[in-house]
């Protein structure tokens, strides 16, 4: 768990900073989606599918997602959901831990929930 807690504000400032990068994040994503599709019928004969520029591709932007979730990361939130660019961002309610909760195209942080509770648990911010 991340040690750092930021309020709505503090947030959203970060969010204006790591929204081009989610934004990166969602559409390599679906690159892979539809990458995966497409070396299927390599992964059939291993020999010729593993030499391949489509498997070669895949492995890149793999790498891509992985240094983009790291830089995502590296400003304190999580990375809840890369598929659809879900962050959540510790927070203090009275006392307790909840995450204040942003998925991409949302245009700022309007949603919180508790710990254990996740993205179906989230209550707007009054």
């Amino acid at each position: 768990m991340p040690s750092k807690y930021f309020t709505v504000d503090e947030a959203n400032a970060v969010l204006k900073q790591v929204e081009p990068l989610v934004a990166q994040l969602v559409e390599k994503q679906a690159q892979i989606s539809t990458a995966a599709q497409a070396i299927q019928p390599l992964l059939t004969n291993i020999q010729d599918g593993v030499a391949s520029q489509e498997t070669s591709n895949l492995v890149i932007t793999f790498s891509e997602i992985e240094a983009l979730i790291s830089k995502i990361q590296a400003y304190g939130c999580i990375v809840k959901n890369a598929n659809v660019g879900l962050l959540d961002f510790l927070a203090d309610f009275n006392g307790r831990d909840i995450y204040l909760c942003w998925k991409h195209g949302e245009d700022k942080i309007s949603f919180y929930h508790d710990i254990h509770d996740g993205f179906n648990g989230r209550k707007p911010i009054i």
